[in-house]
């Protein structure tokens, strides 16, 4: 070794720590973004077909699409094997069956018929590849119209000779009836802040304690809170499994929020929320443009 290689060596050997590279940063986790068909009909009027949203969700960009069950025109085997077939020429996810059920009644026969609605959607579900169905609680019934829940924000007053720990109790008994066969299936259950017992995010957290099932899920909706979204968002963030987002271009249907997409996105990572965002469209605007434009906020909020 001459002088002048032996020289070099030892000031590599001798260099300080801090001249060491660092290793780069580890990528953030992107969150998957989807469509809901719900965005293209809101349970009124003619029903849009659920294959035109597919290429509706292809052509834009979007990694997937939820299903709304009461927007299927028929339930055969052969149409779920289409719609399934549908989605995976175009290069798509299908994530999520959203249905509904009420398992909130005193007559155990109404709930059992809600029981055995969740286990037959679980085997559609299951059909058509999808890991997870939306959940509802379901509520008392004493008002009678939507439009006029919304207008009492949620809240519902019980059946006379009833409280609302009686409707937990079924809620919880009537989904811990539905596990096993979810389990089987492979099918998560992601029960959602979907008024009636869950107005309040803390009644979902009830009902997701009380059962402590990994095929429990939670369903976080960021437009169904009465009064602070973000407070609520917060409670439910950790315990999320999936996220339905909300957006209302040309004035909601039946309320519109001014949701902070970054915010929203800030609060999630908070908490580690790796799942689907799930796009819900619930304005009056055409929904040609205006899931287009919700799109495109949501790609900037969450990286995509």
């Amino acid at each position: 070794m001459n002088r002048r290689t032996a020289l070099s060596t030892a000031a590599a050997l001798f260099a300080p720590a801090a001249a060491v590279a660092a290793p780069p940063p580890a990528p953030v986790k992107r969150n998957q973004l989807g469509v809901s068909t719900y965005s293209y009909w809101h349970l009124r009027g003619e029903k849009y077909p659920i294959e035109k949203v597919i290429d509706n969700a292809a052509r834009l960009g979007f990694e997937g699409v939820e299903v709304l069950h009461r927007q299927m025109p028929e339930e055969s085997t052969a149409y779920l094997n289409k719609l399934k077939r549908h989605a995976f020429v175009n290069g798509l996810s299908l994530y999520m069956l959203s249905i509904h059920q009420n398992f909130v009644s005193p007559d155990e026969a109404v709930r059992r018929k809600n029981i055995q609605h969740t286990m037959h959607c679980i085997d559609m579900a299951e059909q058509m590849g999808i890991p997870a169905i939306r959940l509802n609680s379901g509520r008392w019934g004493t008002i009678a119209s939507f439009d006029d829940l919304m207008k009492a924000q949620g809240n519902e007053p019980p059946l006379p000779g009833y409280k609302n720990d009686d409707a937990f109790n079924w809620c919880i008994d009537s989904i811990g009836n539905c596990l096993g066969h979810a389990e089987r299936a492979g099918v998560v259950l992601a029960l959602e802040n979907h008024w009636g017992l869950t107005t309040d995010p803390r009644g979902v957290i009830r009902i997701h304690d009380a059962i402590k099932s990994p095929w429990l899920g939670v369903n976080m909706d960021t437009g169904n809170y009465v009064g602070d979204p973000y407070a609520g968002m917060d409670i439910l963030a950790p315990h999320a499994t999936i996220v339905q987002a909300k957006t209302y271009y040309g004035g909601g249907v039946w309320y519109s929020l001014d949701l902070d997409y970054q915010r929203v996105a800030s609060i999630l990572r908070k908490h580690n929320f790796h799942g689907w965002i799930s796009l819900e469209m619930e304005g009056k605007e055409d929904a040609d443009t205006a899931v287009a434009k919700s799109f495109d906020v949501l790609k900037k909020a969450f990286g995509a």
